[in-house]
């Protein structure tokens, strides 16, 4: 498997840079049984039964991109310079790792001023990423973060516009609860209460797993043999009750549909035995055509890059082929594509 088997053409105005309102209003592309069915999210119930069963990531994204100033002094006086930073992961030790922009103008012991309440200062710098302590913890950091951080939009849009308040509706789920992503499980930005309502009283069931989505999803595959790269790592958490709603539903004969890609990532990382268990850790697994499936019976997913990770995800689980016609017929019919994107639910022969 070549990265360039995994190209395709696509126009760069069908990527979103808002998505659908109301959000289940969105289009949605149906593979099932090598058909291809246009419809729309609020459709669902159409194609779910009785006993299926969505896995729906609730990882919470935060604000995490920050404008500041860096502060230091100089033998001629204070010197001050704009930086953006985005925030990539908390330590243990109480510190972040981030991105800063530009890093190579600020060094270890500089302060970076937000807001006269809030501040950060350089600590070290490993491996192109900036180790920042903020002068605020707990709940006084997330305040603080929440109202001068803004949502850390994928470059693709970040590149076409600025983030804004309303980003911080639009790029979270409605039932985002643990903190801790740098990017949105955007499949799942689909639903609304009424759509869930409508699921729930068809009979579908809903488990909930954690996996704070990092900023390693945006990164380029750079090796041509694709079998040779090496993924970011997320943490994430499958309960004991997750687990044993999924194979309870597998039991009974339910589907087991995860929303999205970073759901299937984290549930069949906790089902590498063959069956799914609790499991709670960092996993940077890496799915391909040629990977076993234990758990997932079918996805619903947006549509991804080309050369991208997520793309060789669903070829793995739908076939090189058919995702290539699945992707003509998406580009044909100008589909939405990307986080803001449309949707599309695959149903795997």
């Amino acid at each position: 498997m070549k990265l360039s088997d995994f190209d395709f053409d696509l126009p760069e105005d069908l990527i979103a840079t808002r998505p659908a309102s109301p959000r289940s209003s969105a289009r949605l592309l149906v593979a099932d049984v090598g058909q291809i069915t246009d419809a729309h999210v609020f459709d669902l119930t159409e194609w779910l039964r009785p006993g299926d069963r969505l896995v729906l990531n609730d990882t919470k994204v935060l604000p995490a991109r920050l404008s500041g100033k860096r502060h230091r002094d100089s033998a001629q006086g204070p010197v001050s310079a704009a930086i953006e930073v985005t925030l990539l992961d908390p330590k243990a030790s109480g510190t972040w790792t981030a991105l800063l922009k530009p890093l190579k103008k600020i060094k270890i012991g500089e302060s970076i001023i937000f807001t006269d309440q809030f501040s950060a200062v350089l600590e070290d710098v490993i491996e192109g990423q900036g180790v920042l302590r903020f002068n605020l913890t707990g709940s006084d950091f997330d305040g603080a973060l929440s109202e001068a951080g803004a949502m850390p939009l994928p470059p693709y849009i970040a590149a076409k516009r600025k983030a804004d308040a309303q980003d911080k509706t639009d790029y979270q789920t409605v039932w985002a609860r643990h903190a801790g992503a740098v990017a949105a499980p955007t499949a799942s930005l689909h639903f609304d209460d009424t759509l869930l309502s409508k699921l729930t009283s068809k009979g579908v069931e809903f488990t909930h797993v954690t996996l704070h989505v990092g900023a390693g999803t945006f990164l380029p595959v750079k090796v041509e043999d694709v079998t040779t790269h090496k993924m970011h790592a997320e943490w994430g958490h499958v309960s004991e009750q997750a687990a044993a709603e999924i194979n309870e539903t597998k039991a009974a004969g339910g589907r087991v549909i995860p929303v999205g890609t970073t759901a299937l990532r984290l549930i069949e990382s906790a089902a590498r035995s063959g069956r799914i268990q609790a499991w709670d850790g960092e996993t940077d697994i890496f799915i391909y055509p040629g990977f076993e499936f234990h758990v997932t019976d079918a996805l619903m997913t947006n549509f991804h890059l080309p050369k991208s990770t997520l793309l060789m995800l669903v070829s793995a689980l739908m076939g090189k082929g058919q995702m290539d016609e699945i992707y003509a017929h998406a580009v044909n019919s100008r589909y939405r594509f990307f986080s803001y994107g449309d949707a599309s639910l695959l149903f795997p022969s």
